[in-house]
């Protein structure tokens, strides 16, 4: 039987990954203890005393008023009276803060960026382990050309994180702001500062990127971004608008494939004009040329890498360095991975070879409904009569059941199943939808309730630490396949810098307008209003263009030029950004620049 995956992650380091499970076990046990349960009551007659100016005031949808009120006490009654204050995920941030940490708001921070942490961890954990490996198992089964699955699956699972936090800030916390300037702030990291590093680690080396595959890509890039600033602009779109502009994406899909059936096409024609060529020289002429190795040292790196990461020395070494040494606290590390682990692996069905086991995919596939009954019923409106829950709960139970005993009578406990595989990957990838949804919603609700604590706007966090966590894989993740995979790894990576804020773009940002603009339907939905939008995508397309013109003048070939110019562009947009949330600089509504002095 195949051993059950260790609920290890093999990105991040085994005291980092005990250290996110006791602080997630802590700070859930905080939560459920102080949520709901602090003598609401009598709290809020202290502060009505003092300060009944609030209830006459708490008429808004928004949180903007906080701040106009001086003491803990006060804000702790207005964050639980205002409706704008109110939580779009599962915990109110801005209670626990005020009305928990108010005499202590410097601890107040620490838990809210030790959660920040762990919903981080749990996004992008869940998108590598979870989401990933059954896009990679749905292309198998569905038979797509590397070049489908790299453009469709591969940026799916790529670009999870962004797509679900984008979705959800459009439809559930009302704040699209956030959500489009994650996913701009994301592409802009990615295809300048990631292209920018890459660039300059490869130089020393000079390897040069496919020149057409680069400009397509640059090219549908730049129409991609055309077509959301002349959005922007508008200020509106209606239904068949965004269906439009995701249609982009599709038209990219064709192109693509096209190229790919094409460049197919002429290596057939090439390896049967060479096979006649040999057929004529004679056997030994094509020995000569069958030694040459068609992807050069590709095959070669592959064994370096795994050798590097796996070998007997530095597991006994990790091993050492975690003094884990002894049984019982090998067994209680292992405990204590398992809050983050556990949760995940009793919902997802996984049905790979190296990480089966009957006891899970039974429990898994028993209790994935009603994982997404409680999904469902958290979506509704909170005016929902109990009883629909409970039905929904009940009928969710009911299948449950149906598909626990199913399981346990058609799988074996030695490896998972053969056949009727599809409904196995299309349920995990479900349940890995619904794992990454959750934890967008709370992460952007938790960005939302820290811009109102510090008084920014929830869209420069957006633009900057979600995007900023978003990204720091693809960039850790795209140098280190450049920096390994010779020629071939670079040029993957690249094509992964431009494909996949692409997606992001128009299929994160794409499909959150068709969700709005349905919910508006027949009327147009408005795009909200953020002047600052205009510099990220004018910055944005401004790397686009200098990498365009610079790499064609190098002859494709990565230099430190190309990485300097892009790192140079984003510092000077970042800089412009920080000034502006320092009060150092100002828009005015109507103006695309700025007015400068406080």
């Amino acid at each position: 039987m195949a051993a059950p995956a260790s609920p290890t992650s093999p990105f991040l380091p085994k005291k980092l990954l005990l250290f996110l499970n006791i602080s997630f076990l802590c700070l859930l046990s905080f939560f459920l203890l102080s949520y709901d349960f602090l003598g609401q009551s009598s709290i809020d007659r202290t502060i009505i005393g003092g300060h009944s100016l609030i209830l006459q005031e708490s008429n808004s949808h928004d949180c903007t008023g906080l701040h106009d009120y001086s003491g803990y006490k006060a804000k702790c009654f207005y964050v639980r009276s205002e409706i704008g204050c109110r939580p779009k995920g599962y915990i109110n941030y801005l209670q626990i803060f005020y009305c928990n940490f108010g005499q202590f708001p410097v601890l107040g921070y620490i838990v809210l960026l030790l959660w920040l942490l762990v919903l981080f961890y749990v996004l992008g954990d869940t998108a590598a382990n979870y989401f990933c490996t059954s896009l990679e198992s749905l292309s198998k089964i569905l038979k797509l050309s590397p070049a489908i699955a790299g453009v469709t699956l591969l940026s799916l699972g790529n670009g999870a994180s962004d797509v679900f936090a984008s979705i959800v800030s459009f439809t559930r916390s009302n704040n699209g702001g956030v959500g489009l300037n994650s996913v701009l702030g994301g592409a802009f990291f990615i295809s300048s500062v990631v292209v920018g590093v890459i660039s300059i680690l490869i130089s020393p080396h000079q390897i040069s990127v496919d020149k057409p595959c680069f400009i397509r890509d640059v090219l549908f890039f730049l129409f991609s971004l055309s077509s959301l600033l002349l959005i922007i602009f508008i200020g509106e779109i209606t239904l068949w608008g965004a269906l439009s502009f995701v249609s982009i994406y599709f038209l990219y899909v064709s192109v693509v494939s096209a190229s790919y059936l094409f460049n197919r096409k002429r290596e057939r024609k090439l390896n049967l004009s060479v096979s006649n060529t040999l057929s004529v020289l004679g056997q030994d002429a094509m020995g000569e040329m069958m030694s040459v190795p068609l992807l050069g040292c590709v095959d070669d790196v592959k064994p370096v890498l795994m050798e590097k990461n796996s070998t007997p020395e530095n597991q006994e070494r990790g091993t050492k360095l975690f003094n884990l040494d002894s049984s019982t606290l090998y067994y209680l590390g292992k405990l204590l991975e398992l809050p983050l682990y556990l949760p995940r692996r009793l919902t997802i069905p996984v049905v790979s070879e190296e990480r089966w086991s009957k006891p899970y995919a039974v429990v898994s596939v028993a209790l994935a409904p009603l994982f997404f009954a409680e999904i469902c019923n958290s979506q509704r409106e909170k005016t929902m009569q109990s009883e629909s829950s409970l039905v929904t709960f009940m009928i969710a139970g009911f299948i449950g059941m149906v598909l626990g005993n199913l399981a346990f009578v058609t799988t074996k406990k030695s490896s998972p199943p053969k056949k009727c595989l599809l409904p196995w990957l299309v349920g995990g990838f479900l349940m890995s939808v619904s794992w990454t949804y959750v934890t967008a919603e709370e992460l952007v609700s938790l960005l939302v309730s820290i811009g109102n604590i510090l008084g920014i706007s929830p869209s420069v966090l957006g633009l900057t630490v979600l995007a900023w966590g978003n990204s720091l894989g693809d960039l850790i993740g795209n140098a280190a396949i450049a920096m390994n995979g010779g020629a071939d790894g670079t040029q993957m990576a690249i094509s992964g810098c431009y494909a996949g804020p692409m997606f992001n773009t128009l299929v994160g940002l794409g499909v959150s307008l068709v969700c709005s603009s349905w919910l508006e339907y027949p009327s147009p939905f408005v795009i909200p209003k953020d002047h600052s939008l205009y510099e990220t995508l004018g910055f944005l397309m401004a790397g686009l263009l200098w990498a365009l013109v610079i790499l064609p003048r190098k002859n494709m070939k990565l230099e430190k030029c190309l990485g300097g110019g892009l790192l140079t562009i984003y510092l000077c947009f970042l800089s412009l950004r920080l000034a502006r949330a320092l009060g150092l600089l100002k828009i005015y509504h109507g103006t695309l620049f700025t007015g400068i002095f406080l």
